[in-house]
This record gives structure tokens, C-alpha cells and sequence, in this order.
């Protein structure tokens, strides 16, 4: 029994992608899952993991994982969720954390969450209790007075990236927590846009200023 399922279930559709079985003598690396050499990798991973199991590329991801966490309020089981850890896998970030509710719509994660740290906190004090435990800023990303243009603050190297639920924003106890408040710039007539859009820019936004300093993968 191996720690994958081989096929096309990580793209949620039923097109040929990936590669098939292994051409050739199979490689001796413990590395490389047995039922994927013999039946292909059609998951979304990286070229350059196809082939590993789960735990071998959960490992090699945890030896240089940037330092940022995100973490996203989650009363309302909101479907953006699964966005916005897709795209702290794709960012590479510690950690993603729920706060709120424990369960949360996978289906937007396109299963990363495989290969993405998860933590849970009941509440807002649990996570403020763990950023200060890990030496985190917490910022929020959010509109409203006090709240810095994204375009030009300087976020921490350290950071967690506090984002609130589609529509409300962050509530009032997550405001009151956070160090250093974000906004992102908008110019058109909707006054937000989407919790997964403004997680990939935040996110986005800490790369640019800290990514090449620890070293491109």
C-alpha cells in the first residue's frame, strides 16, 4: 500500500496529464513510489517530484520552506480556503492556519493540502499565543483606518499573514491582534476583492522582498 493514488485526481479532471509508467530499470531511490513507477504520475506536482511519494516530497519541501505562515478566519466555511492553500503551497509558505471552524471546503486546494503544513486554533487568542510563541508578526490584510498600502510596507521576514472571510473581513479581535495592518489598492467600484486573489498578492508581496535574499529553489 503506498501513501498516493495514481491518476487524475489531483486536477479534478479526467485529461491525460502527467507521465506515464517509468521507461526503462526502475531507479533504486526509496525516494520514488513503486505504484507510480508502474502505473505513471498524473498528479499536479512539480516535474521534478514525478515519481516521489508524498512523504519524500513533503520532506525535501520542509528543508527550505520560507519562514512567512498564513493563516485565514474560517466561521463560515468559506470556499476560498482551498485557494488560499494551493497558493501558500505554490509560495511555499510554514504554514497554513484555520481559524474558527476545524472543517473547511478542500475542494479549491486542489489536494496541496498533501503537501502543505495545516494547524488549527479554536480562536483568535490561540493564534496570537502561537505567533508570539514563534517569534510571527501578525499582519492583517484588510481595509479600513490605520491600514498600510501593500505597495509600500515592509513586511516582516517573520510574518503571518492574517486574512478574514469572504465579505466581513477580519473580525474585530483579529484587527485588534495584529501588529501591522495591509491593504491592497483597488480601482475599481467593488469595495473588496476575492480572500483567495488578495492571499496570492500578499503573499506575493512578501516573496518579492524576502524570497531572493534566502535563495531562489
Amino acid at each position: 500500500m503506498t501513501d498516493e493514488e495514481p491518476g487524475p485526481t489531483e486536477w479534478g479532471s479526467g485529461l491525460d496529464v502527467g507521465v506515464g509508467p517509468w521507461p526503462g530499470p526502475w531507479p533504486g531511490d526509496p525516494r520514488y513510489d513503486p505504484d507510480l513507477l508502474a502505473h505513471g504520475d498524473r498528479r499536479n506536482v512539480a516535474d521534478h517530484y514525478r515519481y516521489w511519494t508524498v512523504n519524500a516530497i513533503v520532506a525535501d519541501l520542509d528543508r527550505r520552506r520560507h519562514p512567512f505562515h498564513v493563516a485565514i478566519e474560517n466561521f463560515g466555511h468559506d470556499f476560498n480556503i482551498g485557494s488560499v492553500v494551493r497558493t501558500a503551497n505554490a509560495f511555499l509558505a510554514a504554514e497554513v492556519h484555520m481559524v474558527g471552524r476545524r472543517r473547511w471546503n478542500r475542494r479549491g486546494a486542489m489536494v496541496t493540502d498533501r503537501y502543505q503544513h495545516l494547524r488549527h486554533h479554536d480562536d483568535v487568542a490561540g493564534l496570537v499565543r502561537f505567533a508570539a510563541g514563534e517569534g510571527l508578526t501578525v499582519v492583517a490584510v484588510d481595509t479600513g483606518p490605520g491600514a498600510v498600502p501593500l505597495e509600500t510596507a515592509v513586511l516582516p521576514e517573520r510574518s503571518l499573514l492574517l486574512f478574514g472571510q469572504e465579505g466581513p473581513g477580519l473580525t474585530r479581535e483579529a484587527r485588534a491582534a495584529a501588529a501591522l495592518t495591509v491593504s491592497i489598492t483597488q480601482f475599481g467600484s467593488t469595495r473588496s476583492i476575492n480572500v483567495g486573489v488578495a492571499a496570492g498578492i500578499a503573499m506575493h508581496a512578501w516573496i518579492r522582498q524576502h524570497a531572493v535574499e534566502l535563495g531562489a529553489p
